[in-house]
């Protein structure tokens, strides 16, 4: 075993310069607007869920497209009247368009996908397709 006593320094070493890489993380594909919703990514064995933050902004301001596996948000936050004799001290919400794209984890049936919206969270819901779910197969003994 006195053999392999120099090999733990090098393994040591390994390590370390491997915890100098993050663990890769999927990026969302984001194609622009003049702000960004904040989005999460989730999954289940049966479903693909998305939720965005989109604060004062109607439903019906925005649209979702799914082509693939590349669901799309757009719409447009738009900016208060302004009051003649107004003054801003601080300016720190976004208004404008926003387009939001994101890359799903897996193949979904999209002619089963459901969207609510509620108090500023659009939450989207998509079935998994039937191959993505896998299926488990039967051992036979003999």
């Amino acid at each position: 075993m006195n053999a392999l006593t120099p090999w733990s320094g090098m393994r040591r070493e390994l390590e370390r310069f491997f915890e100098r890489f993050p663990e890769p993380v999927l990026e969302a594909f984001e194609t622009g607007g003049e702000w960004t919703p904040k989005l999460d990514v989730a999954e289940t064995k049966d479903v693909v869920m998305v939720k965005a933050e989109i604060p004062g902004v109607e439903a019906r301001d925005i649209s979702l497209s799914l082509e693939g596996d590349l669901l799309t948000l757009k719409g447009e936050k738009t900016h208060e009247k302004e009051e003649k004799d107004e003054r801003y001290h601080r300016l720190e919400r976004r208004y404008g368009a926003f387009l939001r794209s994101v890359r799903l984890p897996t193949t979904v049936d999209a002619s089963k996908a459901s969207a609510t919206f509620k108090n500023g969270v659009l939450t989207v819901t998509i079935p998994k397709s039937a191959t993505a779910k896998g299926t488990t197969i039967p051992i036979k003994g003999q």
